[in-house]
């Protein structure tokens, strides 16, 4: 796991809420990278658009 893919699952579990069998499901189907993550994410309805925009804006001011 890449120290940007760790960093964005800890945002994920402690800013957004997302619980770690939401994020474990998103893994599960996620083929390589922290790219994905989100999109997998929104698209098994384990966040919502909001939070989705909320990851994009963390994705783009993160620094790794």
């Amino acid at each position: 796991m890449s120290k940007k893919q760790a960093q964005l699952i800890n945002f994920l579990k402690w800013e957004l809420s997302i619980s770690e069998s939401a994020i474990a499901t998103a893994l599960r189907h996620q083929e390589e990278g922290c790219n994905q993550l989100p999109m997998i994410l929104w698209q098994y309805g384990l966040v919502t658009l909001k939070q989705l925009d909320q990851i994009f804006d963390w994705l783009q001011t993160a620094s790794v």
